[in-house]
């Protein structure tokens, strides 16, 4: 009898493309984030691994990993594919600054991220990149057909909607790296609660011009104060609604 045990995900397909392919176990599940601040940018994901969306496999796992020395991904996919598809990349910086003497630009990089989802068997990956070199912080939205769109922000996995949502209300071109940071933590947290496949706290890169720092958190209201961040516009929304008219 053939195994039929659902393989663990980080949050999208199997990769498995038989017509009579379970669609529950190539649906994508997962949320990830990246914000780009006034000089650093910031990359986050949830730890819940998944089959399906339906079974947990691992509420510990790394989706956020460094790729270069001054850039991150965060990805969903099946688990196998995305580990091939990190060492690809951290291959391709490491021969690109040996040859060269410095590691490729950001832009230079998500271009090459981009050709390898296309041209390789890594249809069913979904990867965030973010970066910050001379051209300061960048964010790139990568798609399984190789597209690469540069953004302030973006999200990806099941949890779109909901942190879209909420990087939508709070992205501003200034924001502090506490700031960009703290908004992510809520953009996740706002999947995690509506979201089944997204869980269990969250790891997070800080990336700037010196490196990439990751840790990892149990909750994601540790990275941000309870008052979520007000613009300017809804301050003056809101004084003007509590006026008294005489």
């Amino acid at each position: 009898m053939p195994d039929q045990t659902p393989r663990p995900e980080y949050g999208a397909s199997n990769g498995r493309s038989a017509p009579d392919a379970d669609p529950e176990l190539t649906k994508t599940g997962t949320t990830t984030v990246a914000v780009t601040a006034s000089d650093a940018v910031v990359v986050m994901a949830d730890r819940r691994a998944s089959a399906g969306g339906r079974f947990v496999t691992s509420k510990d796992t790394q989706k956020v990993e460094a790729v270069h020395p001054t850039a991150a991904v965060a990805l969903s996919g099946a688990v196998g594919s995305l580990q091939d598809y990190t060492r690809r990349l951290r291959s391709r910086a490491d021969q690109y600054e040996i040859r060269r003497g410095d590691p490729p630009s950001v832009a230079a990089f998500a271009t090459y991220a981009g050709n390898l989802l296309r041209n390789g068997p890594y249809r069913m990956v979904r990867p965030i990149l973010g970066g910050v070199d001379g051209d300061g912080p960048q964010v790139y939205d990568l798609d399984g057909g190789g597209a690469v769109m540069d953004a302030p922000y973006a999200a990806k996995g099941s949890g779109t909607q909901f942190a879209l949502g909420v990087l939508e209300r709070e992205f501003r071109p200034d924001l502090s790296t506490e700031e960009a940071t703290a908004a992510a933590a809520r953009a996740v947290e706002s999947a995690i609660e509506r979201d089944t496949a997204s869980g269990n706290g969250v790891t997070v890169a800080e990336i700037t011009a010196e490196g990439v720092a990751i840790d990892a958190y149990d909750d994601p209201a540790d990275l941000y104060d309870a008052e979520p961040h007000v613009t300017d516009a809804d301050a003056d929304d809101g004084a003007a609604g509590g006026e008294e008219v005489a």
